[in-house]
């Protein structure tokens, strides 16, 4: 059976932290590269939901798109989240580990998936990688629709491929958009690129008011589909991935977590 290492190493090269934001902790985060895998469950967010389920489904390894820990722990005891969430975890013997901005800014990360789901084309960077001179290292995407297509269209499109019901829109649904920037989570600081490489549209999972208000000042489009809608389908992916990567594997997204946030009347 494989290594924790070596699914380490696989990540590392699907994902590589190179392209990691610097403020990130991406990488083995909880446990031993000698431990063997026969389980790995792929997550958006360790919550106690999805660490239960861990636990209980007897995984080896959990593959978070969010890192746990994120901040650097003073100490490590059960009077806060984070603590009682990796104490469960160590005594279980599971290791963490976390992708995040790297799996975000891949050549086939997450806002890679989205561009593409949209069908958009000439698909690049938002934002390259000064260093690379490939021209797919970079955070964000970008890329222009075949012909122009009203705003009401490319909410119908995002709605089928993150299989959502609702999002927010700024913007009349009239609307005639040729380019759009994608930036996955809570990518409010995408609308200034945006805005400079003079896109209609800008897609994220969340944006501040007074961003959603600077984008309309701005004249360019939003729409706000969620940060669990936004990010989760790909570790859904990610799983697909994996499982072919490491055929011998039981690899499974979680089945517990949620969005913790629900429109309601």
């Amino acid at each position: 059976m494989p290594l924790v290492s070596d699914l380490c190493q696989f990540l590392d090269t699907f994902a590589p932290p190179v392209l990691a934001e610097e403020w990130d902790n991406v990488g083995l985060l909880v446990g031993d590269p000698r431990q063997q895998v026969e389980r790995v469950m792929t997550c958006l967010t360790i919550t106690p939901a999805s660490c239960a389920e861990a636990v209980s489904k007897q995984a080896d390894l959990i593959v978070t798109h969010h890192p746990l820990p994120f901040h650097p722990l003073r100490r490590l005891t059960s009077e806060s989240t984070p603590g009682r969430l990796l104490l469960e975890l160590i005594r279980a013997g599971i290791a963490v580990y976390s992708p995040h901005t790297a799996y975000d800014s891949a050549a086939a990360g997450i806002n890679q998936q989205l561009a593409e789901g949209l069908a958009l084309e000439d698909i690049q960077p938002l934002v390259p990688l000064p260093a690379d001179d490939t021209g797919r290292a970079g955070s964000g995407r970008r890329g222009r629709f075949a012909s122009p297509l009203p705003l009401s269209e490319i909410v119908c499109r995002l709605r089928a491929f993150l299989k959502i019901g609702g999002l927010q829109a700024a913007g009349p649904e009239d609307a005639m958009i040729t380019t759009a920037a994608i930036a996955c989570g809570s990518g409010g600081s995408f609308l200034e690129p945006a805005i400079r490489q003079d896109l209609d549209l800008l897609i994220t999972g969340e944006a501040s008011f007074h961003t959603c208000l600077e984008a309309q000042a701005s004249g360019i489009h939003l729409l706000l589909a969620g940060h669990f809608a936004s990010e989760r389908f790909a570790l859904e992916s990610l799983g697909r991935v994996l499982d072919r990567q490491f055929p011998k594997l039981t690899v499974w997204a979680s089945e517990h977590e949620a969005d913790p946030l629900r429109w309601t009347t």
